[in-house]
Parts: structure tokens; sequence; C-alpha cells
């Protein structure tokens, strides 16, 4: 299985929770109604059917530029 977070906070309309894992030391950026929502590691983990999952915690939001 792919390595997979988990994200926590950020818009309530945000479709996936479960996301394909950033590198070690990277943030998560996730394309968002055209911008981007950043998320930051946790020392945190949750556990669910993907098993035992890293935490990711929202702190930002960049629009794209045009």
């Amino acid at each position: 299985m792919a390595n997979k977070a988990a994200l926590e906070g950020g818009p309530d309309d945000l479709r996936d929770r479960i996301v394909e894992a950033a590198p070690p030391g990277e943030d998560l950026k996730v394309a968002h109604r055209g911008g981007y929502e950043h998320f930051r590691s946790t020392s945190r983990t949750q556990d669910g059917p993907e098993g035992r999952l890293p935490v990711y915690e929202w702190w930002e939001r960049t629009e794209i530029a045009e």
C-alpha cells in the first residue's frame, strides 16, 4: 500500500481526508477551490481502515497565481 496520511482541519468541504503522504520533512499541498490547502506533519497518528496513519494538520491556504 502507498504511504498515506490523514488530514485534519482546513475547509469543511475538502473531499479527501486520506491522501498520499508527503516525503519526510515536507508539507502536504492539496489543490482545492482555485487554491491550495497546506498541511504540516504532526507527531500524532490516527487508526482507521487503512491502518495507522500520520496526521497532518491544516495551517494555511494560498491562491493559485495567474
